[in-house]
């Protein structure tokens, strides 16, 4: 077997590609702001790992001295000095050259057994072979095979739905099988039909250059178990597991590089599932996973620190056979440097087991669970991210934001940090303080909008925020919070404004370097009322239609500042309003509520002017959850399930009913 030309990874891809997880700022630094992260070259990444031979850009075989097969429905022409045998309607070659085909072979076989003879290069030049036994096209063995798909022609390619020579070893397994690299490329049309299992797979690495390729296989359609690399192509595929799929557990191998292409992936499970990484320098792809998402997204009845309801272990178990329905999957890196993304799933659009790096591309995300999952490192350095549907948006255990235009819609929490850390319940079963984790939200810059029904951003541990405009459009019931953290919230720099419900409603921390207000209504204000803040000159510094029901309101932003007076509007109309709610027009005044003097980090104020750290606030001035300064713990029983509406009733009422603690999970 020859060498493989994927080039050795000497370091853990991890240390590569999200430098910060290596460097010894790794430590979950609430000041963690790598620039080197927005300098990283997906593209270059892969043209220095992933490498591409002469020989598989060869696409002119007219020069090349070929030999020419003619297949004509069970009758095989060649030139009988070359170095092929037939059987039947199987035809052997058995020597390194090239080898045009063209005709129909209504029931037969390629085969390539030529060990140690050079590279093979079959031209499809116009066939439809189709083999009633077993695969189409197997390559034996070869040093290296070339499929080109000669320009301005259509070749089909389909096997067996049962094979009948299998000796138990799974092999061949594809209409197109190789037991050694394989290389497809030329302008060429192929299509290819998996009847019994996959629909083109090698065993070692498989490279596709260009090419117009359309795939309907029962299992895989595109299978390469060291690597699939793609240059480029237009690729049409159908397939009953997943679209392409790499699956070598090796550190170094079971990659999946895409450099561009158009890609339209109907998958019953995954989409593009790499055993090891994948990386996506650029690229046109529409990937439905699963069926799609669902209709409505059920919320998960939860406990208090993510525990869920009932028997955990026959939950374990029928999570696990339950079949892989993901968009982009990888078992360690995700690194995408670019693209157009369309991906319905019924399960995660994007799911990494380590890392994600997404450094520019355009997604649109509908999904049954969550938008964008990693369950270590996610870095967000640039592009526009629409999840429109989730059940949690953007998840990890430490996500950074350096830029980029994001807007999560989710039915439970919006960005979610959590590294599983966090206790909520005494030995004894009952309910304790949930204590802060390690996970970090860090937002160092972009435009962030999040619409809610659970949490909005909410952190097993802290929020960081230095830059940006973040802009949280929080629950309407009082069992979540816009803001929900159970360290701190430190914002030194940027724009941050979070609507939501008043129950569990928390505000930024005493110990950012950044002002910052929280404003408590004595009513529920309707969807579509202005709030409206301005300084004393009548500047103003914020001015936003949320677009749901709110009763508290944190505004944070550097126009904010000590000793300086300030007046909040309610209602009012805009000329001009973004699609997150920012308004950027002319603002006609509505109702004057208050006016204030700022004299602290955080001001608490209503409707009669400042006041003091609600006593339903979880977080108060120190920001800790339950447990910082002028934060009460909550008190009453558990009860409803997440996501559920508190029982009406006066305020004393609510507040009891709403004092339990929320799930960062």
């Amino acid at each position: 077997m020859k060498k493989s030309k994927m080039k050795k990874l000497v370091l853990p891809i991890a240390c590569t590609l999200l430098l910060f997880a290596c460097s010894k700022d790794s430590d979950n630094s609430q000041n963690s702001n790598d620039s080197s992260l927005s300098e990283m070259d997906v593209s270059a990444y892969i043209s220095e790992n992933i490498s591409f031979e002469e020989e598989d850009y060869l696409t002119n075989w007219e020069e090349e001295n070929p030999t020419y097969i003619t297949l004509d429905g069970d009758k095989i022409s060649y030139d009988e000095s070359a170095a092929i045998m037939t059987s039947g309607s199987t035809v052997t070659i058995r020597s390194g050259g090239v080898y045009v085909l063209s005709g129909d072979l209504a029931d037969g076989q390629i085969v390539v057994d030529a060990p140690d003879t050079g590279e093979v290069q079959l031209v499809l030049n116009g066939v439809d072979i189709h083999n009633s036994e077993s695969s189409a096209i197997f390559v034996k063995e070869a040093e290296d095979t070339i499929i080109s798909l000669a320009e301005e022609t259509e070749n089909v390619v389909s096997d067996a739905e049962t094979y009948t020579e299998d000796d138990g070893s799974g092999e061949p397994n594809a209409a197109i099988f190789s037991k050694d690299d394989l290389t497809i490329n030329g302008t060429g049309t192929l299509e290819v039909v998996g009847n019994y299992d996959n629909g083109i797979g090698s065993k070692d690495d498989l490279r596709i250059m260009e090419g117009t390729i359309k795939i309907t296989a029962v299992d895989d359609a595109i299978l390469g178990r060291d690597l699939v690399a793609i240059k480029s192509g237009t690729f049409e595929i159908n397939a009953g597991g997943d679209g392409i799929k790499s699956t070598n557990t090796n550190d170094t191998k079971g990659i999946i590089a895409i450099e561009d292409g158009i890609f339209n992936i109907k998958a019953g499970t995954d989409g593009i599932q790499a055993e090891s990484s994948l990386y996506v320098a650029d690229g046109n792809f529409t990937i439905t996973a699963g069926g799609g998402s669902p209709e409505t997204i059920e919320v998960r009845e939860e406990m208090m620190g993510g525990q869920p309801w009932g028997d955990s272990a026959a939950e374990e178990t029928e999570e696990e056979d339950t079949p892989s329905t993901k968009g982009l999957k990888a078992n360690k890196e995700i690194a995408i440097g670019g693209g157009t993304f369309e991906i319905d799933t019924l399960d995660d659009a994007v799911h990494s087991d380590t890392n994600i790096t997404i450094m520019d591309g355009d997604f649109t995300i509908l999904t049954g669970d969550d938008g964008i999952h990693t369950e270590n490192k996610l870095v967000i350095a640039g592009g526009t991210i629409q999840v429109n549907k989730s059940y949690e948006g953007i998840e990890g255990k430490t996500v950074t934001i350096n830029d980029g235009d994001i807007s999560v819609v989710t039915a439970d929490d919006g960005i979610n940090v959590s590294d599983g850390s966090s206790e909520s319940a005494t030995p004894g079963g009952e309910m304790g303080m949930e204590s802060a984790g390690n996970a970090l939200l860090t937002i160092n810059g972009g435009s962030i909008y999040v619409n809610a029904d659970g949490d909005g951003l909410d952190a097993n541990g802290s929020i960081v925020v230095t830059g940006g405009t973040t802009i949280v459009n929080g629950p309407t019931n009082d069992g979540n919070g816009a803001l929900d953290y159970d360290g701190s919230l430190e914002i030194s720099e940027g724009t941050l404004v979070a609507l939501g419900s008043s129950g569990m409603a928390q505000t930024t921390s005493d110990t950012s370097k950044q002002n910052s207000i929280m404003m408590t209504y004595s009513e529920t204000q309707k969807a579509g009322t202005i709030v409206h803040l301005e300084d004393s000159d009548g500047n103003a510094i914020v001015t936003v239609q949320p677009s749901k029901d709110y009763q508290t309101v944190v505004i944070s932003s550097p126009k904010i500042t000590e000793d300086s007076t300030y007046v909040l509007y309610s209602g009012g109309s805009s000329t001009e309003v973004n699609s997150n709610g920012l308004a950027t027009g002319t603002y006609e005044k509505g109702t004057e509520l208050v006016e204030f003097t700022i004299s602290d980090i955080v001001t608490y104020v209503d409707e009669s002017g400042i006041t003091e750290a609600p006593s339903n606030n979880m977080g108060g001035p120190g920001g800790g959850r339950g447990g910082g300064q002028g934060g009460n713990p909550p008190s009453g029983d558990f009860e409803g399930n997440r996501g559920e509406a508190p029982p009406s009733g006066n305020e004393n009422e609510r507040q009891e009913n709403n004092s339990s603690t929320n799930s960062s999970q």
